[in-house]
């Protein structure tokens, strides 16, 4: 197959690139951008004549849309960005694969829950209640895809984080690391989810759809919306404890605090721990548990790290 992911340079996009070496699949990998060193393709996901000719030229049979705002504060105050982003185009991208009977994999978030209080795993077929700008453009982005008609898997992830970009894991590493006491909130509670676990469940989508389905216009059983992070439950206190015992920097007094302790633009889920029972039946996938990814990540962003020391 002929597989296009978008926001190739992203925290996701990077985990991609990683898992494709050892795929047979042809992957094309897009952004608005390009790095020096880094095979990208620039591909403008809001320009919808540029993602056409692209699917025409390349023979596109699948899509992975990583591309996002993801700027949640910032959505706030650029919904129109937001929405072009996170629900605009997507469309185009459905409508693409629907044009050519291909599958579009969109990637979206526990942000499209939030505003009623539960404390039980959310399933897919919860309705969403976002609580700001980035959780409503990204649910209107998975209503745009649906109305298309074609084939779809979307997938609903939470608390993502990776040896690339700006991230949580990174951010408490460098923190833990400098100062001698932190304050994280322990009132919102979910799951971490290391990017390249999230990248290999992708890729069983993928193996799945090429198996079970030529790429023609012939329906795919599985298309809907799904659920995947790491096992388990934590909040963003516990997420830090751990960060701090695998970076060995035990020495930061991390103490527990209320969100209302920092003040936001937007009110973020309380809790937002997904269910997977759906991703995991339907498609085999063994989910690891969230604190043996972390160690994983953290390792190799150590290892990474001491390389390019090494280098210098």
């Amino acid at each position: 197959m002929n597989i296009l992911v978008t926001g190739a340079n992203g925290q996701l996009g990077n985990e991609m690139r990683i898992v494709a070496q050892e795929m047979e699949d042809n992957y094309i990998f897009t952004d608005i951008s390009q790095i020096e060193g880094v095979d990208t393709v620039v591909l403008d996901i809001t320009d919808e004549t540029a993602i056409r000719k692209m699917v025409e030229e390349k023979q596109i049979d699948a899509i992975v849309n990583c591309a996002a705002f993801t700027n949640v504060d910032a959505a706030e105050t650029n919904q129109d960005t937001a929405e072009l982003l996170n629900a605009t185009a997507p469309l185009y991208l459905a409508k693409a694969m629907k044009e050519t009977g291909g599958l579009l994999i969109q990637i979206s978030t526990d942000y499209v829950f939030g505003k009623e209080p539960y404390n039980v795993p959310c399933t897919e077929t919860q309705q969403g209640t976002p609580t700001g700008i980035y959780g409503l453009t990204k649910l209107h982005g998975e209503e745009n895809i649906i109305s298309t008609g074609g084939k779809y898997i979307i997938i609903r992830t939470a608390w993502l984080y990776s040896e690339y970009g700006k991230n949580f894991c990174k951010t408490m590493m460098n923190l833990t690391a400098t100062k001698p006491q932190l304050k994280v909130v322990f009132d919102q509670v979910g799951t971490p989810t290391y990017a390249l676990d999230l990248a290999k469940a992708i890729v069983a989508v993928l193996n799945d759809y090429k198996t079970s389905v030529s790429c023609n216009n012939t329906a795919y059983a599985k298309t809907g919306i799904y659920h995947y992070s790491n096992e388990g439950v934590c909040s963003w206190f516990d997420f830090t404890k751990m960060i701090a015992e695998y970076n060995g920097t035990t020495s930061c007094d991390i103490q527990p605090c209320h969100s209302n302790e920092f003040p936001s633009p937007v009110k973020r889920p309380s809790y937002s721990v997904l269910d997977k029972s759906k991703i995991k039946q339907e498609f085999g996938i063994a989910v690891p548990y969230w604190t043996e990814s972390l160690k994983k990540c953290i390792a190799n962003i150590k290892s990474n790290a001491h390389h390019s020391k090494q280098k210098i």
